[in-house]
C-alpha cells in the first residue's frame, strides 16, 4: 500500500514539474497546454479581427452613405443639365426664328425706306421756301442712291420721319414769311407771303398794291400777280400777326 501511494505521489509531482520543463519533452500534458495556448491566441486574434471589422464596417457604411448622396447629387445635376440643354435649345430655336423675321422685316423696311426717300426728293419742288429752309439739313441727309448710303436703316428712317413731321406740321397750319418776289421789271420786291399749308399762298407788298397768288407745281411754286387782292391779303397778314381784330376774309382758293 505504501508503494502504491509512493507511485501516485511521484506521478502527482511529475505533473507539477512538467510546466517548468522538468517533465518529458513529449508529455501529453505539454502538448495539451500548447494546444490550449494556440487556441487562446486564435480566439484573441479572432476577437481583434472582429473588432477591427466592426470598426471598418461602420466606416464603410458611412462612406457608402456619403457616396450615395454624392451620386444622387450628380444625378440631379445631370438631370438639370439635360433640362437646361432642352430649354437652351428651345430658346436658341426661338431666337433664330425671331432673328430671321427681323432680317426679313429689315429687308422690307429697306425697300420702303428707299421709296420714301425717292418720294421726298420728288416732292422737294413743292415745298415752299420757309419749309425748305427748315428741312434743308434733313434733305441733305437723303442718300443720292440707297446703295451708296453709309447710314444705317434706323438713322435713315429717323431722317425720313423727321422730314415728314415738319412737312405735316407746315401743311396743317397758316404760316407767314417775308420773301422776295420779282416784278415785271425784274426787280426783287420785299413781300409778305401767307401760306395756307402746302396748297396755296398769297403775297402782298407792305407799302403798295403789289400782290398775287402762288401754287405749287412740279417745277416749283408758280406766282401769279393779282393786285386786286392786295388789301385783303394785307389784312389777313395783320390778323395773323395780331395787329388787327379777327374777321372773315374772302380769298380765292384754287383746288387742284
Amino acid at each position: 500500500m505504501i508503494a502504491a501511494l509512493t507511485r501516485r505521489f511521484a506521478l502527482w509531482a511529475a505533473g507539477l514539474l512538467l510546466p517548468f520543463g522538468l517533465g518529458a519533452a513529449d508529455s501529453p500534458l505539454t502538448s495539451a497546454r500548447e494546444t490550449v495556448a494556440q487556441w487562446v491566441q486564435t480566439q484573441q486574434l479572432i476577437s481583434r479581427t472582429r473588432a477591427d471589422w466592426e470598426s471598418d464596417r461602420e466606416m464603410l457604411q458611412q462612406s457608402k452613405a456619403l457616396f450615395e448622396r454624392e451620386l444622387k447629387s450628380v444625378q440631379e445635376e445631370l438631370g438639370k443639365l439635360s433640362t437646361n440643354n432642352s430649354v437652351a435649345e428651345l430658346e436658341r430655336a426661338k431666337t433664330e426664328s425671331e432673328l430671321k423675321s427681323m432680317v426679313e422685316a429689315l429687308e422690307s423696311i429697306k425697300g420702303i425706306e428707299a421709296d420714301l426717300e425717292a418720294q421726298l426728293k420728288a416732292l422737294k419742288p413743292l415745298f415752299p421756301a420757309p419749309l425748305t429752309a427748315t428741312i434743308e439739313t434733313l434733305l441733305n441727309r437723303l442718300p443720292a442712291t440707297p446703295e451708296s448710303s453709309k447710314a444705317g436703316v434706323s438713322e435713315r428712317m429717323q431722317t425720313v420721319v423727321a422730314i415728314l413731321n415738319e412737312v405735316d406740321k407746315f401743311n396743317n397750319a397758316i404760316f407767314v414769311s417775308n420773301e422776295k418776289q420779282p416784278t415785271e421789271k425784274g426787280e426783287l420786291l420785299s413781300v409778305d407771303i401767307i401760306y395756307l399749308g402746302l396748297g396755296q399762298a398769297f403775297f402782298v407788298a407792305p407799302n403798295s398794291d403789289f400782290a398775287g397768288v402762288g401754287v405749287p407745281t412740279p417745277e416749283g411754286w408758280k406766282w401769279t400777280r393779282k393786285d386786286d387782292l392786295a388789301d385783303t391779303v394785307r389784312r389777313a397778314v395783320a390778323m395773323y400777326r395780331n395787329q388787327t381784330p379777327a374777321e372773315f376774309l374772302s380769298l380765292p382758293i384754287s383746288v387742284q
